[in-house]
């Protein structure tokens, strides 16, 4: 199993650049930062985990594009990605023209994350209809691998509509890199199946129900004639055989979340980093 590292990069936290290099020198296989383009001051929608009071750190996020080619300059191995980028709010032709160039600048190192957000107000800002956004975001993707993987790329649905256009660079991954889909719903499979690589979810609730979860997506990936499709998961379980239960049943990939008042100097973020590796070394020698 692969480990990784996620956080907000803000102008309250790390760099982003110092983070991935000590991500790398550290031996971790990637690291990812979140994306939030805006937070509304007036907002109803209420966040999973924070249904009161919303951290500081949702508000001062680095955009991820910028943050990520800071990482990629000065790393040569660690792969770099989003955990996630935020698809329906964003122009799928400028979007794949950035996950182009970052993917070719990298060396072939990017992982996309994408996913539709929480977040209704932050949304409907960019103007997305929050009750069409499953369908807007497979449209995008879809749309963004037509550019990727065409010289001549046309793309005809609901929401996106472009005749052939021209657009290089190419990513340097092929096809493109993998789309890891976000999200915990009760349809989030489907979409994984439909137009993703991977699925990239949030260990939220109890394993008895997270597990069987990831076994039914091998299930189906068997019955739609696919190959097993790699699981990232967001925050692994301390219990190490929590963790090769997850492992069993198609994780391939775990994420450490570093948190805001461990990413607020580089003596904490150290500090969690270490422990981490400690805690990866353990796991791997037994």
């Amino acid at each position: 199993m692969d480990f990784g590292v996620s956080y907000f990069p803000t102008d309250e936290s790390v760099e982003p650049a110092w983070l991935a290099r000590q991500c790398e020198s550290r031996g971790f296989e990637s690291v990812f930062v979140t994306e939030h383009s805006h937070v509304p001051v007036e907002r109803e929608t209420p966040h999973p985990a924070f249904p009161d009071e919303l951290p500081r750190e949702y508000t001062r996020i680095h955009d991820p594009f910028v943050a990520l080619g800071t990482m990629a300059a000065v790393t040569e191995r660690i792969r770099i990605g989003t955990a996630i980028c935020l698809v329906v709010q964003r122009d799928p032709i400028q979007t794949a023209k950035q996950v182009a160039s970052i993917d070719r600048l990298s060396g072939g190192r990017f992982l996309f994350g994408v996913g539709a957000g929480w977040l209704h107000e932050e949304m409907r800002n960019h103007g997305t209809d929050t009750s069409r956004r499953f369908a807007l975001m497979r449209e995008r993707v879809e749309a963004m691998k037509a550019i990727w993987t065409g010289d001549e790329a046309s793309y005809h649905g609901e929401f996106v509509d472009f005749d052939p256009i021209w657009q290089w660079p190419k990513p340097l991954q092929k096809p493109h890199p993998p789309v890891l889909l976000g999200g915990n719903g009760p349809t989030v499979l489907d979409r994984v199946l439909a137009y993703a690589d991977g699925w990239f979810p949030n260990r939220i609730g109890a394993e008895e129900h997270n597990i069987p979860r990831i076994s039914e997506l091998q299930r189906l990936a068997a019955e739609a004639g696919r190959d097993p499709i790699p699981v990232t998961l967001q925050i692994p379980p301390r219990d190490p055989d929590s963790l090769r239960r997850y492992e069993a049943a198609g994780v391939t990939r775990t994420v450490f979340m570093l948190r805001a008042e461990d990413a607020a100097a580089p003596e904490s973020a150290t500090r969690k980093l270490d422990e981490w590796a400690e805690r990866i070394s353990a796991y791997d020698a037994g």
